[in-house]
């Protein structure tokens, strides 16, 4: 009865399912992405808030420029200000109140900000807090996996008699550190930014296949099979999925499961006869019957199926563009 109600009348049901859709992408990039890098940048927002206020109740270290001192402060002071202010990194619909949306790329230019800020104070913390820091950084950087850190952490621990030269080199350090972080985090936001513009255009073009063409019930078996696609593989080998693909899956696995069919179609035909009578008659003509949902399904399941079958198609349709050539040189050089 479900499935009579779907392909028939339930037009509307493809519209809730991608609206639903589009909601769950909306909270997953903000709620589950960017909010938690907001909400640690929040508490590095205090820390640092807190280390300026620390530097600026101590008396300036010998050999220290009291203006310019207070100049770095107050340029310390403005750009956090700036950061805490609302607009500047989340979208909110009331001041600091209600937060709409964070956008990625105001995310990203926050963390550098942020970062400049930290190593402007580096300069101004007096020496004991700089060789506290500069431990902490060798210890974590000995605890990495990254052969770089081996490197940066020997340079941390290089001897020098002058503390300026210890300094500089914590400074040095922390600001490659930040760097490799930064552009990591920008990298990722990019992947995801490509993945939430597939996502929406995906759906657009599911809603076009669905209405006009009228393959609702592939299209929503195929979207269940690539939601289980990497929900299986999640289960199977321990190890989490990108949240590019968990996003684009059930997207990918929906547009797949029609062209599927299409292909499937194809390479039935008794023209080409390389599939059968039964995917003859349970494909694209007849996209409600049991066995074309499963081939659906195992469309939008399987990317590699698709992709496969597609080349399989190809290979079959360059011999018979060939011997159409071929058939037409001959028939002229008879005529």
């Amino acid at each position: 009865m479900f499935v009579a109600y779907v392909a028939g009348e339930g037009r509307w049901a493809l519209w809730l399912v991608c609206a639903c859709y589009l909601v769950v992408v909306y909270i997953t990039s903000r709620g589950l992405i960017a909010a938690p890098r907001y909400r640690l940048l929040q508490a590095r927002l205090h820390g640092c808030r807190v280390r300026a206020g620390v530097c600026a109740a101590r008396a300036a270290p010998d050999g220290a420029e009291p203006a310019v001192r207070a100049a770095v402060l107050k340029a310390v002071t403005d750009r956090l200000d700036r950061l805490e202010r609302n607009g500047q990194v989340a979208w909110r619909l009331l001041p600091r109140r209600w937060v709409v949306a964070i956008p990625l790329s105001k995310l990203a230019s926050a963390w550098r900000v942020l970062h400049e800020a930290e190593a402007q104070l580096l300069r101004l913390e007096d020496p004991e807090e700089a060789a506290l820091r500069a431990r902490a950084l060798r210890l974590r950087l000995e605890d990495g996996r990254d052969p770089a850190d081996e490197g940066l952490a020997r340079e941390l621990a290089a001897p020098t008699g002058d503390p300026a030269a210890g300094r500089a080199a914590l400074i040095a350090v922390t600001e490659r550190l930040a760097e490799r972080e930064d552009g990591a985090f920008e990298r990722e936001y990019e992947l995801q930014r490509i993945a939430l513009w597939l996502a929406l255009i995906g759906l657009g073009a599911v809603l076009l296949i669905g209405l006009v063409l009228d393959h609702r019930l592939s299209l929503l078996l195929g979207g269940l099979g690539g939601f289980l696609s990497p929900l299986v593989g999640v289960m199977r080998a321990q190890r989490p999925a990108s949240w590019g693909v968990l996003v684009l899956a059930p997207v990918g696995g929906a547009l797949a499961a029609p062209g599927g069919l299409l292909l499937v179609r194809m390479l039935a035909d008794p023209e080409l006869n390389l599939l059968g009578r039964v995917f003859l008659d349970n494909s694209w003509g007849s996209p409600a019957r049991p066995i074309a949902l499963a081939i659906a399904l195992l469309f939008g399941f399987s990317g590699t199926l698709f992709s496969r079958l597609a080349l399989a198609a190809t290979g079959q349709l360059v011999p018979v563009a060939g011997r159409g050539a071929e058939g037409r040189k001959q028939a002229t050089g008879r005529a």
